[in-house]
């Protein structure tokens, strides 16, 4: 559950923008992380008197504004490759690991009691399962009375990390899914009403009756949304619990080399829930000082912001991932 101070900064780091600050960067992209993000400015800003303005925008709009430089960090839950990065002479490091749930308002079915397998999941966000009693739905929750209702599918309508992953995890749960519609920040839905940011799709679960939709985490615990139970890439059912997140963050394994490039989606092990996903920080080989701001910043989030993650219902980098980071920033930022 989000705690107070959390809602706290969420306000406060929009509205700390006119203070003083003896140093300032903007960021701006992906809203997987953003709650997160706030939390981290609200406190670095009380620490150090500098001020971090993110704005939640979107990975597809954070990729574009580091692209034309018109922030100073871009943020991003889709990596870029090197090849990308090269040609539009950015740099790359994760910040954070989140985890991405299907979220539902159907009445009288309670969080953590609606099982739908992964092929079931793309079959719905496809079109192919209209409605809430479906038998294939039925077959997986004999013991929940399902409503003859339609299913109305809630997406992101802009450009989206958040998507990314969730097509990347569908793409590998589901034939049909990878060979009509495939892997990216936008999708051409065929189905369903579109939100803006993680924030949007949350709010519309909110307040559709028999909706469903992709959120982070951190969203679903915010406006106390229930989340179905999934399948790990084993094929055991498993709920969205910090432990089974961190059962899948476990198997990521980035290099400095290829600048971190890493999916973390339907991971093995029996615990390791399907949909997680590393978020990501884009920066300007060009500018070094302010590059320096920035992984000041992140430094300093990487040393004290591990509670305020666990707290949001995120997963910090482990440290030898954080040491790892430290090293890219000195061999690329001088």
């Amino acid at each position: 559950m989000l705690k107070k101070l959390a809602l706290a900064a969420l306000v406060t780091a929009v509205s700390i923008s006119s203070s003083f600050a003896s140093d300032k960067i903007n960021g701006a992209g992906a809203s997987f992380p953003a709650p997160l993000y706030y939390d981290w400015a609200f406190n670095y800003k009380k620490d150090t008197e500098n001020l971090v303005n993110y704005q939640s925008i979107g990975s597809g709009g954070g990729i574009k504004q580091i692209t034309k430089r018109v922030v100073d960090f871009g943020a991003s839950d889709k990596p870029l490759d090197s090849k990308k990065l090269s040609e539009a002479k950015l740099l790359q490091f994760p910040a954070v690991i989140g985890s991405i749930v299907v979220a539902f308002n159907v009445e009288g079915i309670t969080d953590e009691t609606l099982k739908l397998s992964n092929e079931v999941v793309a079959d719905i966000f496809a079109g192919k399962i209209t409605s809430w009693n479906d038998p294939a739905i039925v077959a997986e929750n004999k013991a929940l009375k399902l409503p003859n209702q339609k299913i109305i599918v809630v997406h992101r309508s802009d450009g989206s990390g958040t998507t990314y992953n969730f097509t990347y995890y569908l793409s590998g749960s589901s034939k049909n899914w990878k060979e009509n519609f495939g892997v990216g920040k936008a999708i051409d839905w065929k189905v369903g009403i579109g939100g803006k940011g993680n924030e949007g799709v949350a709010n519309l679960v909110k307040q559709t009756p028999y909706s469903i939709g992709y959120i982070e985490n951190a969203y679903k615990e915010k406006n106390n949304l229930s989340a179905a139970v999934l399948k790990t890439a084993n094929g055991k059912w498993v709920k969205a619990t910090e432990e089974n997140f961190k059962a899948a963050a476990k198997y990521a394994s980035w290099t400095k080399e290829d600048n971190f490039y890493a999916m973390l989606a339907l991971q093995p092990g029996d615990t390791s829930y399907p949909i997680v996903a590393a978020t990501f920080i884009l920066l300007p080989k060009e500018k070094p000082e302010t590059n320096k701001q920035v992984t000041a910043f992140y430094d300093y989030a990487f040393k004290t912001g591990n509670e305020a993650a666990k707290k949001l219902g995120y997963i910090a980098l482990p440290e030898a991932t954080k040491k790892m980071i430290r090293e890219y920033w000195a061999a690329n930022i001088k």
